[in-house]
């Protein structure tokens, strides 16, 4: 009698451990990426930046891991993770590519990082990444979406209101389609300067949005219902502007 309850006290405290160790993970912050001072960039501090600190929002604790150079969304559930900090004038370059045949996925920035009940996504400004079958897929009504927009497609999201440089709607549609399919690694600049965002598909600048109702939050990477892959994440701060506290997103709406 007494053996077995040595061996359930074990148990239980394996079990216990383990729970422990779980929820320790869980609560750590992801570190993915690099953020530098533009002065670090240009060499005249010697710096060279920091890392990264992503916190999970509404996704659950596997959703997202990084392994080696690698941070890999695995899509489910729908929702984000933010950035630590949030940001108001920065460069941001970051390469991504879907593993899967119309993929659907982006960054927000200048992000509340507070979900939608509905949608599970945030408030702020999308840069679109979608995988090029996207649009053969999701037809309505016999009509096929136009390809411009899954080559990085920009948008106001959550009330956030944008001008847009090549209008389809409210949205911003690319002018030439640069973006590479599934399995193929995609480079993104996005230049976000006082409310006017500027975005480069694979190495020429192809669309934009400016006067942004909001110009300072949170960066939000999603998860949208299939895998995905970044790497070379980096933002370069830019000396800030000046913004008032109501062009300023908050966490709570």
């Amino acid at each position: 009698m007494q053996c077995l309850m040595d061996k359930l006290r074990m148990l239980l405290l394996v079990f216990w451990l383990g729970f422990i160790s779980l929820a320790t993970a869980q609560d750590q912050p992801i570190v993915f990426g690099r953020e530098m001072d533009f002065d670090d960039v240009i060499g005249t501090t010697g710096g060279e930046g920091k890392l990264i600190n992503w916190i999970n929002v509404n996704t659950d604790s596997d959703t997202w891991r990084t392994e080696d150079d690698l941070l890999i969304c695995k899509g489910r559930p729908i929702g984000v993770m933010r950035s630590e900090k949030r940001y108001e004038n920065f460069i941001l370059s970051v390469e991504w590519r879907h593993m899967e045949s119309g993929g659907n996925s982006g960054v927000f920035v200048w992000s509340d990082a507070a979900p939608d009940a509905e949608s599970r996504l945030p408030g702020g400004v999308e840069v679109q990444m979608l995988e090029l079958d996207w649009v053969n897929q999701n037809t309505k009504d016999g009509v096929k979406p136009p390809i411009a927009y899954v080559h990085g497609e920009l948008f106001g999201v959550g009330g956030v209101e944008t001008i847009p440089d090549n209008p389809r709607g409210t949205r911003s549609k690319s002018i030439e389609n640069r973006a590479l399919g599934k399995g193929e690694w995609n480079s993104y600049k996005v230049i976000c300067v006082d409310g006017t965002i500027k975005l480069a598909v694979n190495g020429k600048f192809v669309n934009g949005i400016s006067k942004s109702t909001i110009k300072k939050g949170y960066l939000c990477l999603e998860s949208e219902g299939a895998e995905i892959q970044f790497r070379n994440f980096t933002i370069i701060a830019l000396p800030p502007g000046v913004t008032a506290e109501n062009e300023t997103a908050n966490k709570k709406r």
